[in-house]
Parts: C-alpha cells; sequence; structure tokens
C-alpha cells in the first residue's frame, strides 16, 4: 500500500495535514534529544553488561570491577553514564559505591525490544 501519493515533488494538502497531526502526537524535538541520550547510554557492552549483572541484584563497584575484568576508572566511567541516564541508583557504604537498576524492567524491555527487531 502505497502511503504518499505526490503531486509532483510535493505533498499533497491532505498528506500535509496528516504529517502534522503525527507531529503533534510525538514526542518534541527536545524529548527525542534525551530519549537518544539514553539509548546511547545502553548502546556500549560494557554498560549493557553491567545493566545485565544488575539484573540480579545491587553489586558493589568491586563486584562490578571482577565481574568485567576491568579497572576502577573503567567501571566507574561506565557506571557514571549509566547514572546520569537514569538507569542506576546507588549508594555509599564506606569506601565503596554500590549500584542497582533505578528500575528492574531496564533488562526485560532491552530484550523485548531486541527480541521484537
Amino acid at each position: 500500500m502505497k502511503l504518499c501519493q505526490t503531486n509532483g515533488n510535493k505533498p499533497t494538502c491532505e498528506q500535509i495535514k496528516n504529517l502534522k497531526r503525527i507531529l503533534s502526537e510525538i514526542p518534541d524535538d527536545d524529548e527525542i534529544y534525551e530519549n537518544s541520550e539514553s539509548i546511547k547510554a545502553l548502546s556500549d557492552p560494557t554498560r549493557l553488561k553491567i545493566v545485565y549483572l544488575l539484573k540480579y541484584g545491587e553489586l558493589c563497584v568491586c563486584e562490578i570491577m571482577e565481574a568485567l575484568e576491568k579497572p576502577q576508572p573503567t567501571v566507574s566511567h561506565h557506571l557514571n553514564i549509566l547514572k546520569n541516564a537514569g538507569f542506576l541508583k546507588w549508594h555509599k557504604e564506606g569506601v565503596w559505591v554500590h549500584y542497582r537498576l533505578s528500575n528492574e524492567m531496564i533488562p526485560g524491555n532491552i530484550d523485548e525490544l531486541i527480541k521484537n527487531r
């Protein structure tokens, strides 16, 4: 089914009306930008692995370092990106910071998105 019947190189008035309706229903440019930044935070393999690790509960940075076999500065960098994107919550105990998912449904949502591609 052809969605767009053009009049030369320009959309018809009906098509323009339909596009305006669609544009009014999708997120605005600021929200689209924020959403893309969140998706970028999940696009790194190390960060995605952190999300999957935290699916099983709160972990200390030292545990995440051990699981990833990466140094503390690298792990902290990735955790900060996920934290700034709103995917993680944290608290400090002594010298170590403990992280958990801000929403336990995040890994399932990622799986669902990937499964339906």
